[in-house]
């Protein structure tokens, strides 16, 4: 048996407002939709998320047809980047995460770095695959968070890879234990 995580990168949001709360579009919830439907034979045993509200939505129906709650953890979030809690342009947001993947100690004055953030993402993934194994589990995540987490297990998720995400994306990996196995893309076939 093998313990399978469905590493879920959250639907389009509005590119304004709190980070933690923004939503989803009208397009989001479409794909949130998608993703579901996509999941649905897939025999899902439990849904956790990040705490931010579009991750949350994006993976939320799935919770719901297993007749179980989406169990958020706060160590999910997305990287902090500043010290502020608003969206970072595109243009700044790049350059920001071509320096953390060149330096994974780099980070702006208030937010954390890319080690820091896999550090903390790493702890609760390899909590869960220990938590749920031979399991399915959802994870409702963000695409840089998501790319560290990946790329704690092979070094090829890295900013190359992150760059050719979309929202939403959705990703199976396979585990023995907390050895990967291998990583399917499910989104878009």
């Amino acid at each position: 048996m093998s313990t399978v995580a469905y590493m879920v990168r959250h639907g389009e949001s509005p590119k304004e407002g709190n980070d933690r709360t923004r939503g989803l579009t009208e397009k989001g919830y479409l794909d949130a939709q998608r993703v579901t439907d996509i999941l649905k034979a897939e025999k899902i045993d439990a849904v956790v998320s990040s705490p931010y509200i579009r991750s949350i939505l994006t993976i939320e129906k799935i919770a719901q047809q297993i007749g179980k709650e989406v169990l958020v953890y706060e160590d999910l979030k997305e990287r902090i980047f500043s010290s502020e809690n608003k969206r970072l342009a595109d243009k700044e947001l790049v350059q920001i995460l071509e320096k953390s993947f060149f330096d994974s100690n780099f980070s702006l004055e208030g937010g954390e770095s890319n080690a820091d953030c896999q550090k903390r993402a790493i702890k609760v993934l390899k909590d869960l695959l220990d938590t749920m194994r031979n399991k399915k589990v959802v994870i409702g995540t963000h695409g840089a968070i998501m790319t560290l987490m990946m790329g704690y297990f092979d070094n090829i998720y890295d900013l190359n890879f992150l760059h050719s995400t979309s929202k939403p994306d959705i990703y199976r990996m396979e585990f023995n234990e907390q050895e990967l196995l291998n990583v399917q893309r499910i989104w878009g076939m």
